[in-house]
């Protein structure tokens, strides 16, 4: 075979990087960590049978055809030749010592040659220390030699043993078919042409020495050639043939290169999917299962990987059922059915499923290029379900709804601002006039209300969509202490270990990104919501700072109020939400929106303060790097 250096040393790099690749099995999860710890291999199965194109899937089969084979096609023609040298070798012993059982006298040095190419044969074929001169060497050097110790040994086996039995019953000739056949797989053109002319050179040289110099015998030198040129088209053609074998082989490598990295991008993407996918086949066998999926088919933690049955565990009984209905019906509604898993403990999860339908066996017929028949019994159908958490769902189509609404809030609070600019001034001005006491008393009311509207504007402008703030690094410690302290002296509330405000700050700087005006307002909201439920006792309200692991700080309000109902905790953080009368709502919604906008969170739990549970709610900032010099708060 003819094969350009070039092409030799890339197919031989790539039988060097042997990977075990595993196909896919039918026990086996279609994707996900592989027990062997190796790499696994999966076509696009997860694509229904109509969507994948007619040349991948003749080409998918090929590669998958290919991921099987543990090395080179070239190196498995090499062990093929080792082998048959071999068998040749012990043939030739066989052959000759049974002629000489017969009676027929053989030259001493054929049966020393026969019985030395056996040896070496059957050595380079067997022994571990000489079988890298049985598969594809890298340098020029080692292919030299090993063309020496496999073609040339046989080159000059069988021209010995073909010019010492002349005349015999055995034609040894024939033999140099495979040297000549070999050297035009495994080396070049240049050198298999010049084996195939050595090899005719002495065929014609052992014919005009039968025909007694007569280079005008027809007979031996017509037949000898014509051996030569079909030694020369032999050459030819399996240099051709195995030149192609090796590109195609090569294609066939870069395309399973391809298909591998496909593969992983399909399996990221389905296991970031945020929806659950299962995979179930016919036995209701679960063959693969992302991690969303299995974060909902359990009520904390994760279900087992695949493969697991989904009669496993009684609370998945009702999503049995639903892939029981759909195996039996082989439709589902395009918009799914909701199913509840019922949980130990009363706990349950309702799902949204959407099923998919696609048949294994009809996709393998399609790879292999042929037109599948209509689905029958023995076909092997695979469902493909898609779970959503109706309560996210749910979340989700409220989120929207929020944002929606806090748009068109921003647009009505821009337009009120100049209504109550006008009424704000014309009532000051009516208030500078001499009023009758209940004049003067409607003229405060409408005074009051105009405030307390001017204060819901700049709130809905505060969150209103528009350029994002831009955080700075600000020590916490010093903003929370000011804000405390500011905040403590406008209730007021009494100094000293009687204040129902009780502050826990640590002794250093804490530095976090932020804007030191947001993080103020968003203390002076959950210390007035903290402030107004709490009973006002003596440390009734714990602030606490402190750094976290990994950086960053943590920041607490902590109240002895009663603890919310479950409705109420549900609509914390929702705008407009608020139990009291004259409450617009905003606050703890401001809170969470400015949290989001600096990459911080905040987040609400029921903790214990004094012997009875009361509310916390808990900020979470982002850490950052103060200038140099900042000093903790005593020094500075």
């Amino acid at each position: 075979m003819k094969i350009n250096p070039g092409e030799r040393r890339s197919t031989e790099r790539r039988g060097s990087e042997r990977r075990r690749v595993h196909g896919r099995r039918r026990d086996d999860a279609l994707f996900g960590a592989d027990t062997q710890g190796s790499e696994p291999f999966f076509d696009p199965g997860w694509l229904a049978a109509g969507d994948v194109p007619q040349d991948s899937r003749l080409l998918l089969h090929q590669v998958r055809r290919l991921a099987a084979a543990q090395d080179t096609a070239l190196a498995r023609v090499f062990r093929t030749y080792a082998a048959a040298r071999a068998a040749i070798g012990v043939g030739l012993v066989l052959l000759l010592g049974a002629g000489s059982l017969l009676g027929e006298r053989r030259p001493e040095l054929s049966v020393l040659i026969a019985l030395a190419y056996a040896a070496q044969a059957i050595t380079l074929w067997l022994l571990p220390r000489f079988r890298p001169l049985a598969v594809p060497q890298a340098t020029r050097a080692r292919r030299r030699r090993q063309w020496l110790a496999t073609i040339g040994v046989d080159l000059a086996a069988f021209t010995a043993l073909h010019l010492l039995e002349l005349g015999s019953s055995f034609n040894f000739a024939a033999l140099l078919v495979l040297p000549v056949l070999m050297a035009g797989v495994l080396t070049s053109r240049l050198v298999a042409l010049g084996t195939a002319a050595a090899v005719s050179l002495m065929l014609l040289a052992v014919a005009w020495r039968v025909a007694h110099g007569d280079v005008l015998a027809p007979g031996p030198m017509l037949q000898s050639g014509l051996a030569g040129l079909g030694l020369f088209i032999i050459t030819l053609l399996a240099a051709e043939l195995a030149g192609r074998l090796a590109r195609e082989e090569l294609a066939a490598r870069g395309s399973l290169e391809l298909a591998r990295q496909q593969a992983q991008l399909n399996r990221l993407v389905i296991e970031e999917m945020a929806d659950g996918v299962l995979v179930v086949d016919r036995k209701l066998r679960v063959r693969a299962a992302n991690p969303a999926a299995r974060a909902l088919l359990v009520e904390a933690g994760l279900a087992p990987p695949a493969p697991f049955g989904l009669a496993d565990r009684p609370a998945w009984a009702a999503l049995l059922a639903a892939v029981q209905r759909a195996l039996v019906e082989g439709h589902w509604p395009e918009a799914g059915r909701e199913v509840t898993l019922a949980h130990p403990g009363g706990a349950g999860c309702t799902l949204r499923v959407r099923v998919r339908f696609m048949r294994e066996r009809a996709l393998d017929l399609e790879l292999d290029g042929v037109d599948p028949a209509p689905p029958t019994e023995r076909d092997d159908p695979l469902v493909v379900l898609l779970l959503e958490d109706v309560r996210t769902a749910l979340a989700r189509v409220r989120q929207e709804k929020l944002a929606a609404m806090g748009r068109v809030s921003a647009g009505i609070a821009h337009e009120f601002r100049n209504p109550l600019a006008a009424i704000a001034q014309a009532n000051a001005l009516l208030m500078e006039d001499e009023l009758a006491p209940t004049q003067r008393r409607l003229a405060r009311i409408v005074a009051d209300n105009v405030l307390r509207l001017k204060r819901i504007v700049d709130d809905v402008m505060e969150v209103a969509p528009g350029a994002a703030p831009v955080s700075h690094a600000v020590d916490a410690h010093a903003v929370v202490a000011a804000a405390a302290a500011e905040w403590a002296a406008s209730v007021p509330l009494a100094p000293g270990a009687a204040s129902a405000l009780r502050v826990e700050l640590g002794a250093r700087a804490l530095g976090v990104s932020f804007d030191a005006e947001h993080l103020r307002r968003i203390l002076v909201n959950l210390l007035d919501n903290a402030y107004r439920h709490a009973s006002r006792s003596a440390g009734s309200i714990v602030l606490a700072l402190a750094a976290r692991e990994g950086g960053g700080a943590r920041l607490s309000v902590l109240s002895d109020g009663e603890p919310l109902p479950p409705e109420v905790e549900r609509r914390l953080f929702e705008p407009f939400s608020s139990t009291r009368s004259r409450g617009a709502g905003l606050g703890l919604y401001i809170c969470r929106e400015l949290c989001e906008r600096h990459g911080a969170s905040i987040e609400f739990r029921r903790r214990a303060l004094a012997g009875r549970l009361g509310n916390e709610f808990v900020v979470t900032l982002a850490a950052a790097a103060l200038e140099a010099g900042a000093l903790p708060l005593e020094e500075r």
